[in-house]
């Protein structure tokens, strides 16, 4: 799984992957999270489910981690995607929660969450935050990168409306034209929208393989692999506590 794939070929010559949710201008958001939140199902890809476990309102484990995150900035307001990996701790991207006033939670059956603190990674599109109240699941990160052809699907909260699954299959993996710094990224063909990014990307079994920080040109995303999310994550050093905007 080496070399760069040709859905990246125009990258080299300056045509580089658009940020999703960070950059761009945003649909205006809900004006709430809708009460009847039902997932949508990818065609003939089944929901992967962490343990199986369903809550009396049917959602699964991968399903109840995934979290809507509003940007409420200095002037400005944006939507991204997040997802739990312990109790009180979320993963989102840096530009996602970028230049913010106030970020506002909320969980897949409504309910919004207080933030405690929030940092960005340095080197790469990632950030942390921390919840006050407790998050409803979280998922198993997987021990190895995926391959080239293992199916993929990604849980999130394409242009901050309901609940979504997409599917499809690692394309390749690519230096990271964004963050020099970063080394390897992977590429995938399920689809992504505005409101994506930080969005977990998870193998068929339900387990974290990467997270989704850019779409390129011509449709794929960009996924910071697990390794690299759970090297920074065990560095005290790799993360730094998020300004706030003036």
């Amino acid at each position: 799984m080496t070399g760069r794939p040709a859905v990246l070929r125009g990258v080299a010559a300056g045509v580089l992957a658009t940020l999703l949710a960070g950059c761009g201008v945003l649909p205006a958001l809900p004006d709430a999270v809708p009460s009847d939140v039902v997932p949508s199902r990818p065609s003939g890809f089944g929901s992967p489910s962490a343990d199986g476990e369903l809550s009396p309102d049917g959602f699964d484990a991968v399903q109840r981690m995934a979290v809507r995150i509003r940007n409420v900035g200095c002037g400005s307001l944006s939507t991204g995607s997040g997802f739990a990996i312990d109790e009180h701790t979320l993963i989102t991207n840096r530009h996602v929660v970028a230049d913010s006033q106030s970020l506002e939670v909320s969980t897949y059956d409504g309910r919004d969450l207080a933030v405690s603190a929030a940092s960005t990674a340095r080197l790469a599109d990632l950030a942390v935050v921390r919840t006050q109240d407790p998050l409803p699941s979280h998922p198993r990160i997987a021990e190895d990168d995926p391959e080239q052809g293992d199916e993929v699907s990604v849980v999130g909260y394409p242009e901050g409306g309901e609940l979504t699954i997409t599917a499809g299959s690692i394309v390749d993996s690519t230096t990271d034209p964004l963050n020099e710094n970063l080394g390897e990224v992977l590429v995938t063909d399920a689809p992504v929208e505005p409101g994506s990014s930080g969005s977990a990307a998870l193998d068929a079994e339900g387990r974290v393989i990467g997270v989704v920080y850019a779409k390129t040109s011509d449709g794929h995303s960009l996924l910071v692999p697990r390794s690299t999310l759970q090297e920074m994550l065990a560095d005290s050093g790799a993360f730094t506590a998020l300004p706030p905007c003036s």
